[in-house]
């Protein structure tokens, strides 16, 4: 385990001319098919196709001839990096580089530094931070004597975190983490538990450490009567497989704070009798120790949720509590499908057609004598999320407190947006809220986060198992603030007297136009690599993920057979009326005219964490072609960035990526086009 823990620590702090000589090494290794350490044409041409290239076969063999200076047929070595040199020939950085540089050879201090102001919106840099750079990305030593960077280091500049779309500045924990918990956006899972399908998959406690490794900071333990006295966790009514709980809160214990300090959530869905739930919180406080927070902070009582900077390290329960009252009785949350009913099945009948509330009350009694009492020692363990029924937004504020925490079906949820957006933004700016995905999504599918999140609803349960679009969309949102699983809402979701609908969003006084320049592309790694001589057709397609009425797509053409290096130079241009809330996914497609297009690689990542360009004067003819800035005075220049693409699982496709220029014009005020 150290021997490979050693090598992803080597991997992952390689920087990106070692990623380069690595990932170099690789493709010679697999085209020097009899591996004599030479390449002859022949295995360039193999490896030519290995690596998504389509090129005319007398342009390669005039690259191979002026690599091979030894004049042997075969390419070794540094003859071969020359060839590569040749072959991934970048014209657009070159280009880039040459109308800053005197001589077309080099960047001086100040030439590098005219483009960093002018360019990257830089603009508070110096001299100072020109020369840092340049000594950390210009490969040669004379250049980083002589203050210059050449071609290749003005590159690896580019193609470094420096010249990425996501803002460094967004990268460590940025935002004030000394508001109430209600303030933030919470990182949460559903049936963490579960590493399948909600019918018959399987539990496993891997389930917890990947939740937990990737900065989750809320996770669901359903537990159930186990035989020898011990309770365990699965999904009840199904074949799903069984753990002990015990087995679940020790591996809480000991991943809940490798990714994050700030605090973890078991939201606890609990079915036991009275004495497996004793031997719960014995576990519970036994095993998780000081982590568990099983009294109010020093002891006072509280005003408001404490922040998740007060409660660092610690673990919090989530569940039902009694109530003061003598006879112990106990309010019912309104649970999830599994609590109220045996058959998934019937939630759509629930959800579509709520019952009266009469009908509810003569249910209430039925529920009560078949289901146990609550044991104390259980219920003293919540302490500032206790789960409550919700009848109403008014209910709510007349009846609850802010230490109370009601769950909502992703149907009733987006219903009450449509319904009561307002009130239910209101509602999210004093309590807790937490969203779980429908019952009938047996197969452990997911919903689009962005919508609840456009109401301030914190805890938006994933199935964190399920790789596509809408974890892209989770897992770019909490890629922010030092991916510590909380994000601050936006002032408009924190105000307890906002008039903020996600469904009739505010004027667009703060609306914001967005211009990327899809340029190139950059070593697109095949989609079916059992097709022998398979090319891809690569196209671009960004999508804008906000409230309703930002929510946009627009892509480029396909380039045909080229998965190398392919050129768009494609304008795509979006406005965006509400861009605190805005998700931008970038997804690299190959196309298929016969079916589907086909998934290449991904990147998301929140509007406000983008790195832009400057402005600029707008002049005659520099309209994009799309016609989409009306009424705009200016126009900024690019902002030059590299996006590296993500799989399907979120794992680095490395070198794999996209280069665009992007610029964020501000809205004007009033302007309603």
């Amino acid at each position: 385990m150290r021997g490979l823990q050693l090598l992803v620590d080597l991997v992952t702090s390689m920087d990106h001319q070692e990623r380069l000589d690595q990932w170099l090494s690789d493709w010679f290794q697999r085209g020097d098919k009899n591996q004599d350490g030479k390449m002859s044409f022949q295995e360039v041409q193999r490896l030519l196709h290995l690596m998504n290239v389509e090129m005319d076969q007398e342009y390669a063999f005039s690259l191979f001839q002026a690599a091979d200076t030894s004049q042997s047929g075969t390419l070794e070595g540094e003859e071969f990096v020359q060839f590569y040199k040749a072959l991934t020939k970048r014209a657009e950085v070159q280009e880039l580089f040459e109308s800053f540089s005197a001589d077309g050879q080099k960047l001086t201090l100040l030439e590098f530094l005219d483009f960093l102001r002018e360019k990257q919106k830089e603009r508070d840099c110096t001299s100072e931070l020109a020369l840092e750079l340049i000594d950390r990305y210009e490969p040669s030593d004379s250049g980083k004597l002589r203050h210059v960077l050449s071609m290749d280091g003005f590159l690896s500049y580019l193609c470094s975190k420096d010249g990425d779309i996501f803002n460094p500045a967004c990268l460590p924990i940025y935002q004030d983490m000394t508001q109430p918990l209600n303030h933030y956006f919470i990182c949460s899972s559903h049936n963490t538990y579960l590493v399948g399908d909600q019918l018959c998959g399987q539990s496993s406690v891997e389930g917890y450490i990947r939740a937990l490794k990737r900065g989750c900071r809320c996770v669901e333990v359903d537990v159930w009567d186990g035989p020898s006295g011990e309770p365990v966790v699965y999904h009840g009514h199904t074949l799903t497989s069984r753990i002990l709980f015990k087995d679940v809160v020790a591996t809480v214990a000991q991943y809940a704070f490798q990714t994050s300090d700030y605090p973890v959530i078991l939201s606890l869905e609990t079915h036991c009798s009275w004495e497996q739930q004793q031997t719960m919180a014995r576990h519970l406080t036994e095993i998780l120790g000081e982590q568990l927070l099983s009294t109010t902070l020093d002891g006072v009582l509280p005003t408001q949720l404490p922040s998740p900077e007060e409660l660092r390290r610690k673990i919090l329960v989530k569940g039902k509590k009694l109530t003061l009252e003598e006879d112990l009785e106990y309010e019912e949350e309104e649970a999830e499908p599994e609590l109220e009913e045996s058959e998934l099945a019937l939630e759509s009948q629930f959800e579509t057609e709520p019952e009266p509330q009469e009908q509810n009350l003569q249910n209430k009694d039925k529920k009560k004598k078949s289901k146990p009492i609550l044991c104390p020692a259980l219920s003293s363990l919540v302490i500032y999320l206790k789960s409550v029924s919700f009848r109403s937004f008014t209910h709510s504020k007349e009846h609850y407190h802010f230490y109370e925490i009601s769950s909502f079906s992703e149907t009733k949820a987006k219903r009450l947006i449509k319904e009561a957006g307002n009130e239910f933004v209101q509602h999210n700016t004093w309590q807790l809220s937490r969203v779980y995905p429908s019952g009938l999504r047996t197969d452990s599918s997911n919903y689009n986060p962005q919508e609840l999140w456009n109401a301030g609803c914190q805890m938006v349960a994933m199935n964190m198992q399920t790789a596509g679009l809408e974890m892209d969309i989770c897992d770019g949102h909490f890629r922010q603030n030092g991916g510590c699983g909380y994000v601050l809402k936006p002032d408009f979701l924190r105000d307890i007297q906002s008039s903020f609908h996600p469904e009739k969003p505010i004027s667009p006084f703060k609306a914001q136009t967005l211009l990327i320049q899809v340029i190139s592309g950059q070593q697109l790694p095949k989609v079916d690599k059992t097709k022998e001589g398979s090319i891809v057709d690569p196209l671009v397609k960004v999508q804008i993920f906000g409230v309703r009425l930002d929510t946009a797509r627009q892509e480029t053409n396909y380039v045909e057979n080229n998965g190398f290096n392919p050129y768009w130079g494609q304008t795509l241009c979006f406005r965006v009326l509400v861009p605190e809330l805005a998700m931008l996914r970038f997804v690299v497609m190959d196309y298929d005219w016969k079916s589907r297009n086909d998934f290449i690689g991904q990147y998301t990542l929140p509007w406000t964490c983008m790195q832009q360009g400057e402005p600029a004067p707008l002049t005659p003819g520099q309209y994009p072609s799309s016609g989409c800035l009306p009424n705009a005075v200016l126009l900024p220049l690019p902002g030059y960035r590299h996006i590296h693409l993500l799989s399907k699982d979120g794992i680095s496709l490395r070198p794999a990526s996209i280069f665009v220029y992007i610029c964020i014009q501000e809205g004007l005020e009033g302007d309603e086009s």
